[in-house]
């Protein structure tokens, strides 16, 4: 299982960049915003959470690097992992 922190914006075009990026992926992909939990290909199940925040996301699978390579726009890099 590997857990990332994202950010996507209000803009309909962005989210459904990003749920085409994953429904690429066979792996199961969950978003979490607070105590709600979303399907990560879910176009209207990502619109139901809070998005003006970071998104916590995890992923199913320990060998998704891919899929991270492909989203990287969207993760939040830590400051110490710019260094």
């Amino acid at each position: 299982m590997t857990v990332i922190t994202i950010r996507l914006t209000m803009l309909t075009d962005d989210v459904k960049k990003f749920v085409a990026i994953v429904n690429h992926y066979p792996y199961d992909i969950d978003l979490r915003s607070g105590r709600y939990v979303v399907d990560a290909k879910s176009l209207l199940g990502i619109f139901s959470i809070d998005l003006s925040k970071p998104i916590t996301m995890t992923v199913y699978s320990d060998n998704c690097d891919d899929l991270l390579e492909e989203i990287s726009p969207y993760i939040i890099r830590e400051e110490s992992e710019e260094a």
